[in-house]
Formats: C-alpha cells, sequence, structure tokens
C-alpha cells in the first residue's frame, strides 16, 4: 500500500491576487475542510504535489497532511488544473473521520482484455463505458481500485455495475441512492466500419468494376477483329465476278 505525507504551511493571505503570487513563487494553494474542525488555509510545494499525482494511488487513498508538528488524515477531494499549461491552480482535501464513512471515486481496472473471450474467439473490440466509480466506505476499507474481469465476456456482451465485485464493507454510491444497477460499464462489440473504410471499399469496388469492363470491351473487339480477318480470308479465296470457271470444249 503507498502512503503518502503531505507537507503544508498556513497562509493568511487569500484571495486572487494571493494566490497568483504563491504560484509565481513555485507555492500551490489549497484547503483542508471537514469532520468539527474549522476550514484552514494551506499551500505546498508545487512541484511536491506534481510528484504525487503520478501515481494513481494517490486519489484514492488516505493521505497524511502534516502541518508543522500536526499530523492528520486527509483525502484529495478537487484539483484545478491549468486549462493548458502543466500545472495545479488550487487544491482541496477533506479531513477523515476514521469512524465515518467516506465517499470517493476510484478507477476501474480491467483486467484480462488480452484473453478476453469476444476478442480473442470473434474479433470483437472492448468499449470502456466508465473508467471510475463512486463508493462508499469506511476509511480502512477504502480501496485504491476495483478490478473488472473481462476474461469470460463473449462478443455482443456487457457488463454492468452488479457485476462488479466488491470488496468487504464497499458499496456503490448510485446504487445505495436509487440509482439504475443495469446501468453499463464495458462491452465487447464488432468492430463498427468507418465512413473512411466505406469509401475506400467502394472505391475499390467502382476499380474493380471499370476494370472488368475495360476486359470485356477488349475481348469483343478482339473477337471483332478476329471475324473481320476470317471474313477477308474467304473473300480473298473465292473467284470474282470477271474469272469464269473452264469448261470443256467438244472438237
Amino acid at each position: 500500500m503507498n502512503e503518502f505525507e503531505l507537507i503544508a504551511e498556513l497562509r493568511d493571505d487569500v484571495g486572487k491576487g494571493a494566490s497568483r503570487r504563491l504560484r509565481r513563487d513555485g507555492k500551490l494553494p489549497g484547503i483542508v475542510y471537514g469532520t468539527d474542525k474549522n476550514t484552514s488555509m494551506i499551500m505546498f510545494n508545487h512541484s511536491e504535489i506534481m510528484h504525487h499525482l503520478e501515481h494513481e494511488a494517490f486519489y484514492s487513498r488516505v493521505l497524511t497532511l502534516k502541518i508543522g508538528k500536526t499530523k492528520e488524515k486527509v483525502v484529495l477531494k478537487d484539483l484545478q488544473r491549468h486549462p493548458y499549461k502543466r500545472s495545479l491552480l488550487h487544491i482541496d482535501l477533506q479531513r477523515v473521520d476514521e469512524e465515518q464513512a467516506l465517499t470517493m471515486r476510484i478507477p476501474l481496472h480491467f483486467i484480462n482484455e488480452d484473453k478476453c473471450l469476444g476478442v480473442k474467439q470473434d474479433g470483437g473490440v472492448i468499449s470502456h463505458l466508465m473508467t471510475e466509480i463512486e463508493i462508499v466506505c469506511m476509511p480502512k476499507d477504502l480501496p485504491e481500485f476495483l478490478d473488472v474481469d473481462m476474461l469470460e465476456v463473449g462478443i455482443n456482451e456487457t457488463l454492468h455495475l452488479t457485476d462488479i465485485k466488491l470488496p468487504e464493507g464497499v458499496q456503490i454510491y448510485s446504487l445505495l441512492h436509487g440509482g439504475d444497477d443495469a446501468q453499463p460499464i464495458v462491452s465487447v462489440h464488432i468492430p463498427k466500419v468507418s465512413a473512411a473504410d466505406e469509401a475506400a471499399e467502394a472505391a475499390e469496388a467502382a476499380e474493380a468494376a471499370e476494370a472488368a469492363e475495360a476486359a470485356g470491351e477488349g475481348s469483343e473487339a478482339a473477337e471483332g477483329a478476329e471475324a473481320a480477318d476470317e471474313t477477308s480470308a474467304e473473300s480473298s479465296d473465292s473467284p470474282t465476278k470477271g474469272e469464269a470457271e473452264p469448261q470443256d470444249s467438244e472438237s
């Protein structure tokens, strides 16, 4: 299990101008809230947070937040990213109460895709309709991800929310609140022919038809030429009007 410790400092200066100054200095503004404590305005080293984000587990693990000599358990609740630069604008953390359930979004891992029945036997393709899911559990039961096994999924078959094997103590948030248990998460289907592929096939068919037609016309022309040659030869062998066949004369 990956453990992450975040080193933060309290900040007093707030507002958009203050946040911009912090970012120019390589800091990342943020807040931490939850339980019965007041919301605290904090800041982090931007590079350290970016390094943590390279690990998938950072998004779905209970983290340790250290401010001075104080440590507390938190989870990542929100990240604001720059629209086009590889940088962060703000981070939100929520304190964890070990006695209260958490609601978190965690990733789905699709395993055995290369051995999937519908792919290997029927040439199907896999479409992921969900890549993460919102769950409810106690902090001690929080998983980093959930596995979805594709091994036995055949062609034109779909897995749904109820097909996810949940660890003990973990529930799907939407199903606890009246959501559709038949909501699809992944399917295996026959590859669809794209418009470009259809156009290419039509062009190839047209070219083949033209070639066949040209070949047919050439064959007819050759047959006509042969017939003309035969007729000409027959005409040269027959007597002309001016020539008379020899007759026997009596003396």
